[in-house]
């Protein structure tokens, strides 16, 4: 494990540094994108921003509200705690940071949502690997077999001769193969099946990962990331069926295979 890396006097933590990385990642395939369609390439800063403020005030709400007991002598001081922070807090949140700045940018439609679904698979991916390498307490259940190993040192360290299953490493082969896959079908789909794909396979992997991780069920033997996961299939796979009998077909059209259906960029 690598919780922290020192440079001179400069100690650096290295879940902050993939944290980083993964917006830069994202932001990167929006980049790439965003000319694709025929929209201003530089908007991804603007995104990259807009996700990266929602997300980390988010990630921290979600977290004191899921963590209440612990925090609540000290709601304020937690609320500026530098740890705590939760993955499915930050999405909404960083969701609802790039929806208001689609709004203002008019720019609120499925092109959007599309061009999301592999930034944040990758995102995804590459913050995982900081959590293999902070050894920050995501790792799994205790396990002895193949692919078993111990986080000693890490932030939330195993026990001595304890060693479990390294989930982040799984998470981050997984996501990222799906962010491949969604890029490879970025010009296939009608507009929104895409987005809908990413709603599935995100959803299944944090699902079925749960099952080797420690966290606690909450309901139907289930936790609450796998609850979350449930709707996050479910809503993609209607999204699929609504619009494979309205339409006939998943394919995309001729009419949306360039950005000329694309609202003009604002003045």
């Amino acid at each position: 494990m690598i919780p922290e890396i020192s440079i001179g006097p400069l100690t650096l933590q290295t879940f902050g540094l993939m944290f980083a990385a993964s917006f830069i990642v994202g932001g990167w395939i929006v980049h790439m994108r965003l000319g694709e369609i025929g929209k201003p390439p530089d908007w991804a800063y603007e995104m990259v921003f807009a996700a990266l403020i929602g997300g980390l005030i988010g990630a921290r709400l979600y977290f004191m509200v899921d963590n209440y007991s612990e925090v609540k002598d000290d709601l304020l001081g937690n609320i500026f705690s530098g740890s705590g922070l939760t993955w499915y807090g930050g999405a909404a949140g960083g969701a609802i940071g790039v929806i208001i700045w689609a709004w203002w940018r008019k720019f609120l439609n499925l092109w959007l949502l599309d061009l999301a679904a592999p930034a944040l698979a990758a995102g995804y991916a590459v913050g995982r690997i900081g959590c293999q390498l902070s050894g920050d307490g995501d790792y799994g259940k205790p396990h002895d077999g193949f692919l078993a190993m111990g986080y000693p040192d890490g932030t939330v360290p195993t026990p001595p001769g304890v060693t479990v299953w390294p989930t982040p490493i799984f998470e981050t082969v997984i996501m990222l193969t799906v962010a491949v896959v969604l890029w490879k079908l970025r010009d296939r789909f009608r507009l929104g099946i895409l987005f809908a794909l990413y709603l599935i396979l995100a959803g299944t992997e944090r699902f079925l990962i749960e099952f080797l991780r420690t966290n606690v069920d909450v309901a139907l033997g289930l936790t609450a990331a796998q609850l979350e996961s449930l709707a996050l299939i479910i809503v993609g796979i209607v999204w699929i069926i609504v619009v494979r009998r309205r339409y006939g077909t998943l394919a995309r059209p001729a009419d949306q295979m360039s950005a000329a259906d694309v609202p003009a960029q604002k003045a």
